[in-house]
């Protein structure tokens, strides 16, 4: 008899601060998605810790008095990681993990980790050693001080060079071994895109866990991973699709996230270039999220960082099944209504009408709501884009409406 496996969670505790930039309610948001990474990463989350402050301590990130309490709290309840929402200095990392005495992260390390468990291809666990290796570079000092003292022995006599120096010097050298495979790889995949041809390329982009692979395996009839958890997708997967007779290429990237660390950024740039590529993008929204508008938010800001933000896009609200909204007593005088008290009809009738001439669909992958109307304006635009390149080929593809005459037929 097979025995149930038995999964167990590290106890953690989150840290972050409220400052100007970062009201009480932002980083209610920011702890909320910072205890779904933890999760993700196979953390449990025990306690919250917050703090009001103009900046963060250049020392210790929080006051001297809420790090006693923290400190208080991780020793009482046998709490072996803190995790902090924001990335520490390679200094403050140093002192946190002095005072704790305990396993010290920032959220940086907590979505590089992640990463480094999802990455399945050579080419996913490549990029996300080189974003490790970026972050561990300057803080090396504070990981290996017991090692900073001068080597002995025979033929190391002499000024010699400090342990320090020497896993300084690997891990550059590792950095610049690693750049130098991503940009092999980087040429066998361009080779590979110039390789599809001319179709039309449609490229799924979206924060993360919002449902673009459910919808990929949706549209495709493909077996990409899904699962409620972060970044479940971190390789590329390219699939041709066919709705009636028009063929396409449909790709689901990484997902975003917001506080994306820089070095993933740098080092999953190339990943990124299938969005680059792609002559349509479909930026999928998971509209039950109570801050969608963040994500969308978070996203086109990334799409402007890689040069795509110009680029035709459809606008994919998922979820719908899961949307709730909050309602109002009829008795009740002092609540103010906002935009989280929207019904889906008064959400259609807001900024969401202005993106495009009927650019904005409203569907659910996994219970296929809406899923004609989402087809035939996917396949609208794709044929839009074929004609436009190849004229000669317009009677091979008939308006959708049309398409479905001649099947029936």
């Amino acid at each position: 008899m097979l025995e149930k496996e038995v999964i167990n969670f590290e106890k953690t505790v989150i840290v972050g601060i409220i400052t100007k930039e970062q009201s009480e309610e932002k980083l209610s948001e920011y702890l909320d998605e910072l205890e779904f990474l933890t999760f993700t990463a196979g953390g449990e989350v025990v306690k919250r810790f917050s703090q009001k402050m103009d900046k963060p301590n250049p020392k210790t990130f929080v006051g001297t008095g809420k790090m006693e309490e923290i400190q208080y709290y991780i020793k009482d309840n046998d709490v072996k990681t803190v995790i902090f929402d924001d990335e520490l200095t390679p200094a403050q990392q140093k002192n946190i993990s002095k005072v704790l005495d305990c396993k010290v992260l920032d959220r940086t390390n907590l979505i590089l980790d992640i990463f480094a468990q999802r990455a399945e291809t050579s080419y996913a666990r490549t990029q996300v050693e080189l974003a490790q290796c970026q972050y561990l570079l300057p803080r090396l000092s504070g990981m290996w001080t017991h090692l900073e003292r001068q080597r002995g022995g025979i033929g190391m006599r002499g000024p010699g060079e400090t342990e320090i120096e020497t896993d300084r010097r690997i891990v550059r050298d590792r950095i610049a071994l690693l750049k130098e495979k991503i940009k092999t790889i980087d040429r066998q995949m361009s080779v590979q895109r110039s390789n599809r041809g001319a179709m039309v390329r449609v490229a799924l982009v979206g924060y993360t866990n919002v449902g673009k692979s459910t919808l990929m395996n949706a549209i495709g009839k493909s077996d990409v991973f899904v699962e409620n958890k972060l970044f479940a997708t971190l390789d590329t997967t390219v699939r041709k699709v066919v709705i009636k007779n028009l063929p396409f290429l449909l790709s689901d990237t990484v997902g975003f996230i917001r506080k994306l660390p820089t070095q993933l950024v740098e080092s999953f740039k190339s990943t990124l270039d299938e969005v680059r590529e792609a002559d349509l993008l479909l930026h999928v929204v998971d509209i039950s999220h109570p801050d969608f508008e963040d994500h969308i938010a978070s996203v086109n800001q990334i799409l402007q960082d890689i040069k795509s933000a110009d680029k035709p896009t459809i606008m994919v609200f998922n979820k719908i099944d899961a949307y709730k909204h909050l309602t109002i007593d009829s008795d009740d005088l002092i609540t103010e209504r906002t935009t989280k008290h929207y019904t889906l009809d008064e959400w259609k009738n807001t900024w969401m009408s202005k993106v495009g001439e009927n650019n904005a669909l409203f569907i659910s992958a996994t219970s296929k709501q809406n899923f004609e109307e989402f087809r035939e304006k996917v396949y609208e635009a794709v044929r839009t884009i074929h004609i436009t390149r190849f004229p000669y080929n317009n009677f091979l593809y008939p308006d959708y409406k049309d398409a479905i005459e001649k099947e029936e037929e």
